[in-house]
């Protein structure tokens, strides 16, 4: 039996994205993204916002970073992953996160500006992402 594992959502940032660099050097910024949906309460339509937390990669992740901010809409694709880590105390704690490999502009600053040589705003596609090691993770 095989598994499939692939996540899509579009959304605003919840904060400024955070750059921080592995031991390799590689980039990894980590984002927040609040994505609304529409649900029916008590005969009223209203919006119910859900929050993901994902990272990005290498030199996409830098320029997701360099280009959007806090409010800024954009639609990421990925996988979603559970990350574990035991406390001090010994409890076991885990989270999901979405690894993302792709993201797209969305509007915003410069309204679907491309990055100088992209033939599609924010793809990874064609492009080699390297493995990452959570041990190399620098949070």
């Amino acid at each position: 039996m095989s598994s499939f594992n692939r996540v899509i959502l579009m959304g605003n940032l919840t904060r400024d994205p955070e750059v921080r660099f592995a031991a390799s050097g590689m980039a990894v910024v980590k984002i927040g993204l609040a994505v609304n949906r529409r649900v029916k309460k008590n005969d009223e339509w209203v919006e119910e916002a859900s929050f993901f937390d994902a990272v990005i990669f290498g030199t996409r992740g830098e320029a997701l970073a360099k280009y959007l901010g806090k409010g800024d809409p954009v639609l990421i694709e990925g996988e979603l992953v559970q990350d574990r880590w035991e406390t001090k105390d010994g409890s076991k704690r885990s989270k999901a996160v979405i690894h993302v490999d792709n993201f797209t502009f969305v509007g915003g600053r410069g309204e679907g500006q491309r990055l100088p040589g992209d033939s599609q705003p924010g793809s990874l596609q064609g492009q080699d992402v390297p493995p990452i090691k959570t041990d190399d993770l620098p949070f």
